[in-house]
């Protein structure tokens, strides 16, 4: 079974839908202000279901599930440590960022440190952003490989041709109603997005329930979410997998940091009326994320009972990697039409990433670089354009990383998935460094934070070198990284003359 005629005309309303809606809620965009930031008039409901879209992959779509396929749901773990982040986030990080008139979330670095701080966190963040969504536009061609495989239109077609054709098509249309709809229009684009995966989501889980087979059981074990079983030894209790207290300490950090030194996310936090939305939006979105990845967990678990829990390494297997369960089921088993709205769902998935990814790309482009280099006012309109050519090279960038991954083996594209966690130490130190410490100043934060930058690469990168297994899970990464650049920075700073500060 493949894609029939209605299930692709599904799609194709879906994108042109998508598209409109995307282009035509945006308005106009008079200012820079309006282009990035929405005119900062967005209700706080659609910048939590934005959040949670902008967060949420075709990675997530397809991965989710297969993680509970193979072990349990002790990855839900993360989602307290998630829901954690944003308090915290709402409390601390929130009130500093929506007092001022800053558009970035690097901004603050500028007004509590000074330019270079800001241009520094921004081109760290542009690199970043960059290689971790081009590896999702590129990892979305995987599940729509297998869909367009199947279906006699693309039998002749090579694996690069669909990658190809995939990429492009998504990176166009998410361009389209990011150049011309703005902020606004990435937002109330997502709330459908939103919909329609979780809608999708639904769907499959509620044929799966309908179709469990009476002579398999899902085993008890199956079903645990935490885990308190943390090892032997420190080390054991470091490398060990979503334990308790690593899935929320660890969830909590990467959160906190995602979240609250991210432009993809700061960006639509700034975007609503008051300080009261934009809490209320980023806490809401930590409750929406539990509930989603929960949906996706149990959806693993039905597939397993499904396929009776056949193993992955079984020969006899219809598929052999966990990503590839759930694109074989909506493949294979689910109706004409269903199908069509799943496919959609994965779209959807990965273009609200993607346009947000596009958005805040040029969004710090311009207004932490481009603007603070030229130091002249270009006026309004002109102001706008340039905004607008920042998005298209956004994209043509994201495009580009993306083509290269197509030839790249799958550990590659692992190493580049966990670069948001590497990176993310030193963004969230060096930010608690200028909300908690009034002394530090901008040499000692910038020591720090090369120093977190470079600690996390040599916590990922040296194991790897040498052939050996993980020093610690990647959800340490993130303290690990922060505590570096705190306690770098403070030190840095007690080393400095008094004369100085």
């Amino acid at each position: 079974m493949g894609i029939s005629v209605v299930d692709g005309i599904i799609i194709l309303a879906y994108l042109i839908l998508v598209a409109l809606i995307g282009s035509l809620s945006g308005g106009k965009q008079r200012t820079v202000k309006d282009y990035f930031l929405g005119g900062s008039n967005v209700p706080w409901w659609a910048v939590a279901f934005s959040i949670v879209a902008a967060e949420t992959s075709s990675l997530t779509f397809i991965s989710v599930p297969g993680v509970a396929y193979l072990t349990n749901l002790n990855f839900l773990q993360l989602t307290f440590g998630y829901l954690t982040a944003r308090i915290i986030i709402a409390i601390v990080f929130l009130p500093s960022y929506k007092q001022g008139k800053i558009q970035t979330a690097y901004a603050f670095l500028r007004d509590r440190f000074g330019y270079r701080t800001q241009r520094f966190a921004s081109v760290v963040f542009l690199f970043t952003r960059i290689a971790a969504d081009g590896v999702r536009l590129f990892a979305t061609a995987i599940p729509l490989a297998i869909i367009l495989k199947a279906s006699p239109w693309f039998a002749d077609w090579s694996n690069f041709q669909i990658y190809f054709v995939s990429i492009i098509v998504i990176a166009l249309i998410s361009l389209l109603y990011t150049y011309t709809g703005g902020m606004k229009g990435v937002i109330w684009a997502d709330v459908l997005q939103m919909t329609i995966y979780l809608g999708g989501a639904f769907i499959a889980l509620f044929i799966l329930w309908r179709h469990m087979p009476t002579d398999f059981t899902i085993p008890a074990q199956k079903w645990q979410v935490f885990n308190f079983d943390f090892g032997h030894s420190i080390g054991e209790f470091f490398r060990k997998p979503y334990t308790f207290l690593g899935a929320l300490i660890g969830g909590t950090f990467l959160s906190m940091a995602s979240h609250g030194t991210d432009q993809l996310i700061v960006q639509r936090l700034l975007s609503t009326r008051t300080l009261r939305d934009s809490q209320k939006a980023v806490i809401a979105s930590g409750l929406l994320v539990m509930f989603q990845f929960a949906l996706f967990l149990v959806v693993g678990l039905l597939l397993y009972a499904f396929y009776h829990g056949i193993s992955i390494t079984n020969p006899a297997a219809p598929f052999h990697k966990p990503d590839e369960i759930f694109p074989y089921f909506i493949i294979h088993n689910l109706p004409v039409g269903v199908k069509g709205i799943i496919v959609a769902g994965l779209f959807a998935a990965a273009m609200s990433t993607l346009a947000g990814s596009m958005s805040s790309l040029s969004g710090s482009a311009m207004l932490d670089l481009f603007k603070p280099i030229i130091k002249k006012d270009l006026g309004d309109k002109k102001e706008v354009l340039v905004s607008r050519v920042f998005t298209v090279i956004a994209a043509v960038v994201l495009i580009a990383v993306a083509f290269l991954f197509i030839s790249m083996s799958k550990s590659v594209v692992e190493i580049a998935l966990g670069i948001a966690s590497i990176t993310y130490g030193g963004l969230l130190g060096v930010f608690l460094l200028g909300l908690l410490s009034k002394k530090v100043n901008e040499n000692s934060a910038i020591v720090g934070f090369v120093a977190g930058l470079l600690a996390m690469l040599s916590v990922s990168v040296t194991p790897i070198i040498l052939g050996r297994p993980p020093f610690v899970h990647w959800t340490w990464y993130v303290l690990i990284g922060t505590t570096v650049t705190i306690g770098v920075g403070i030190v840095a700073q007690w080393l400095t003359p008094q004369k100085s500060v």
